[in-house]
């Protein structure tokens, strides 16, 4: 005679905890979920369309406005007439000196920093000295140190090196600010390379320099680019080095150049906006040019 197990009897329904039981009901939740519109992500991307759209609106409409359009009509009325006479008035003040001026200080602190940052971050990832140690911590110390407060310091350094009014004493201390973050970026950027690639160069024979040019270099790339935006993005928009270290025409960079607009009687504000606007186009191509590596060099740098 057969012998009965034990099992499931027929005909049961299967229990609540099952796998089988659960998944419809699972799956049902999920697509009713996303079927629910998000009224507050969409009000939250409305609001901050119209405060980003609303003043490049103001900036770029008012630019085109005469200047008594610009009082009669209101700043956001649209214009009866668009003109080119702010553009032209901007560059009858000097605005390619001024131009010229900011590029020469943002390029020199881009480079000077690079030169000193990328083999910095190098020995600091790659030694083990207490030293090399010691120093990252200082790079460190020099994210608390604003510039307002050692403003007089670096005014009277500058002017015993005989470098005031001069573009160079506009650069120095530039690049000696952006130094800390820019040392805290590219070392986290360099320490995302496999050290399996530096002990194949060893073996290879390769030598420090060899190593920081043919493998740290390329790996850096988005650090580098984030660093050179943030390190030029900081000189073009330097209002506080110029006006203290600096006090000629000749000398004047774009910040202080916007002040041609403002006289004891009142400010011309469509050639200002002309003047705005002409000055953010360097810095709108730069980010087109390096928004690739933005962000890779951006997550290597505060990732950690």
């Amino acid at each position: 005679m057969p012998t009965m197990t034990a099992g499931p009897e027929r005909g049961r329904p299967p229990a609540a905890g099952a796998a089988g039981s659960e998944r419809p009901r699972y799956r049902r939740g999920r697509r009713g979920h996303r079927g629910r519109p998000a009224y507050g992500a969409g009000i939250g991307a409305a609001a901050w369309l119209i405060a980003v759209v609303v003043p490049l609106y103001y900036l770029v409409v008012t630019s085109f406005r005469g200047r008594g359009g610009y009082m009669e009509d209101g700043p956001l009325a649209l214009p009866d007439e668009l003109t080119l006479d702010n553009y032209l008035r901007v560059f009858e003040i000097g605005f390619l000196r001024f131009l010229g001026n900011s590029l020469v200080v943002a390029t020199g602190a881009v480079v000077l920093v690079l030169a000193v940052a990328l083999p910095a971050a190098f020995a600091i990832v790659r030694s083990r000295s207490r030293i090399v140690r010691v120093g990252f911590v200082l790079f460190l110390l020099g994210l608390a140190v604003p510039a307002q407060a050692v403003i007089i310091p670096i005014y009277l350094l500058i002017t015993r090196l005989h470098l005031y009014d001069s573009l160079a004493a506009v650069v120095l201390p530039t690049a000696a600010f952006a130094l800390p973050v820019s040392v805290v970026v590219l070392t986290s950027s360099l320490r995302d390379v496999p050290g399996s690639l530096y002990e194949a160069m060893a073996l290879d024979g390769a030598g420090n320099l060899q190593v920081f040019w043919r493998l740290v270099l390329p790996l850096s790339r988005s650090g580098v680019v984030t660093v050179a935006i943030f390190v030029g993005l900081n000189a073009w928009n330097n209002f506080l080095f110029p006006l203290v270290l600096t006090q000629s025409e000749e000398t004047r960079v774009l910040p202080l150049g916007l002040w041609a607009f403002q006289t004891q009687y009142g400010t011309d504000v469509p050639g200002l906006m002309a003047a705005v606007v002409l000055s953010a186009l360097p810095v709108f191509a730069l980010y087109l040019f390096g928004r690739r590596h933005l962000l890779g060099g951006l997550a290597a740098g505060f990732g950690k």
